[in-house]
């Protein structure tokens, strides 16, 4: 699965391609060549100029450290695939879920709403004093 796939759907700058190549790796602290390795491994999908050059964005390079993280911890590049398809899509669920308890809640509202408007007060009289028994 490519990380492209895995973004969010609403671009924010965060997204937007605007390191080159040698920036990206030396930011990340990695060989230019690595970031191609990455891209052809599906762990990597940058942008493209007209042109075809890749472009970097922010979340690119802070994926290349998460990468760089699970490596350094032990894992090959298809182990690194695996923990991060997996982090994205529990983080997809996290989003999903967020989305159901805010509809949840608005649905409660709405019920509660509801029932107010129903609700008709009524006088109450106070309750004739009775002894207690003993």
């Amino acid at each position: 699965m490519a990380a492209a796939a895995n973004r969010p759907s609403t671009s924010t700058s965060a997204d937007r391609g605007v390191y080159v190549i040698s920036v990206a790796a030396e930011l990340a602290g990695v060989h230019p060549q690595t970031l191609r390795i990455y891209e052809r491994r599906g762990l990597l999908d940058p942008a493209r100029t007209g042109g075809g050059s890749r472009r970097y964005s922010q979340r690119d390079i802070d994926r290349l450290r998460r990468i760089h993280e699970l490596t350094e911890a032990g894992l090959n590049l298809a182990g690194v695939k695996a923990v991060m398809e997996l982090e994205d899509e529990v983080a997809r669920l996290r989003r999903q879920l967020n989305d159901v308890v805010v509809e949840a809640r608005e649905a409660v509202e709405r019920v509660h709403r509801q029932y107010r408007r129903e609700l008709v007060p009524v006088k109450q009289t106070p309750a004739p004093y009775t002894k207690p028994r003993r």
